[in-house]
């Protein structure tokens, strides 16, 4: 194994491990998917490239690492295949089948090297799906169809494996991967609180705030400006990116630390289709473009103007925003809790510890006047306790298990904290965030 292949292996398997990810259905860790789609691309290559890339396929769209993070770490060829393999769509481009079309798209420019990979990752997951969850693995088949018609380009071998299991799985499951199948919302139980289920409402909160409210002003250099005056610039106006125009007209931009050769030209790179977007754009596709670059290119009349990057995740405009969307998950649990525990029974399913310091805090809060009720004394990770207890609340919310429920739950509380005491908010809980703007999407 070589050196690259190696560090890959390392980077990949710490990023997962660090945020707890597992597979979804055998809750092993995810770095056993990561190895198995490695092992199968190297039964057909000796690309050390391809095999690390392998490795790093699914770093950017899960953990906090981003494109800029994998080509600092094993350069520029490697990160070009990630970006290859990573989706591009975002929250507002629609349903599943819409976002599954464009990132369809996307995969079907890729290279023979990122085609390759993608079939050994079709090849394990429909193994894993099928064997797990036949309900959603008409589905994922269907998909997978309409992947397969496009990654042609892939190795021949890979590929006539890809075809013969989706052909035996289908035969198995009795159903026919050619008939595009619509998969059911997954239940959510803010769906079901006023507000939540008003389109308009959540319509509303989604663009309550807009990419040009934190967008900072980008830099502009002419292609042909020399790069120790560029560099003057970036240390004056203390940023670390800038557009380029090319006869007066943007068309890409250059990083500081990237400069090369004589002129800022000579170090130019063209703009991803998925790293530009409107200013009208909602926080939630910002956030969705930085959990996978470095940095979000915001345009105004078609021009790009401006660039956030996760700095401006702290911005007020944003912290606001976040903790409503935490205080609204909060609601919607308590409100659960209320539901299936009536008449304060929930009170039954706790430790009678965490009941007497509940108690305490009740109390001391009417000393002060403070009207509230008992339940609205308990700690975010107390609720996530009481609901745990009931499997079918669970599920209504959304969570495949208590575990997962009580880790998510805990995962808020952390991030509402840090929200509320002005701490860095990016360093602590950028996998909370954009696990957290990804949920409200899909309600």
């Amino acid at each position: 194994m070589s050196e690259l292949i190696k560090k890959a292996r390392k980077f990949a398997t710490s990023e997962h491990q660090r945020i707890g990810h597992v597979r979804k259905y055998t809750k092993q860790p995810y770095q056993t998917h990561l190895h198995e789609v490695a092992k199968l691309v190297s039964t057909v290559t000796d690309d050390e490239e391809v095999i690390a890339a392998a490795w790093l396929h699914d770093t950017v769209e899960d953990t906090p690492a981003t494109l800029g993070d994998i080509e600092k770490s094993f350069g520029r060829s490697v990160a070009d295949l990630v970006e290859e393999l990573t989706d591009i769509s975002k929250p507002s481009d629609g349903n599943r089948a819409a976002r599954k079309e464009i990132d369809r798209q996307h995969l079907a420019t890729a290279s023979s090297r990122a085609k390759t990979i993608k079939l050994a990752d079709l090849i394990h997951n429909c193994t894993d799906i099928v064997k797990n969850d036949k309900k959603f693995a008409i589905t994922y088949m269907s998909e997978m169809y309409a992947l397969l018609n496009i990654l042609v380009g892939g190795d021949s071998n890979l590929l006539k494996q890809a075809e013969q299991l989706l052909i035996k799985s289908s035969e198995d499951l009795g159903v026919d991967p050619r008939i595009q199948r619509h998969i059911e919302p997954v239940k959510n139980a803010l769906m079901n609180l006023p507000g939540f289920s008003d389109i308009n409402f959540k319509n509303k909160y989604l663009q309550l705030f807009t990419a040009r409210d934190i967008a900072e002003s980008l830099l502009s250099f002419d292609s042909n400006t020399k790069n120790n005056i560029a560099e003057k610039a970036f240390k004056y106006h203390k940023q670390s990116v800038a557009s380029i125009r090319i006869n007066g007209s943007v068309q890409g931009y250059v990083k500081q630390i990237g400069l090369k050769g004589k002129v800022c030209g000579d170090s130019m790179r063209h703009f991803t289709v998925d790293q530009v977007i409107r200013g009208t754009a909602s926080l939630s596709d910002v956030i969705h473009v930085l959990t996978r670059h470095d940095f979000c290119f915001v345009s105004i009349f078609s021009e790009v103007t401006g660039v956030i990057t996760r700095n401006e995740i702290n911005k007020p405009q944003v912290r606001m925003w976040l903790f409503g969307l935490v205080t609204m998950i909060e609601t919607a649990i308590t409100q659960l809790i209320e539901k299936v525990y009536p008449d304060g029974t929930w009170t039954q399913v706790m430790t009678s510890g965490r009941l007497e310091k509940t108690r305490k805090i009740w109390e001391e809060r009417k000393k002060r006047d403070v009207h509230c009720n008992f339940i609205d004394c308990l700690q975010f990770s107390d609720k996530a306790g009481i609901l745990i207890t009931d499997k079918k609340s669970v599920e209504q919310i959304g969570f495949e298990s208590g575990k997962q429920a009580k880790r998510i739950i805990k995962e808020l509380e952390s991030l509402r904290n840090h929200l509320a005491h002005s701490q860095d908010i990016v360093s602590h809980d950028w996998a909370q965030i954009a696990r957290l703007v990804n949920r409200l999407s899909d309600v």
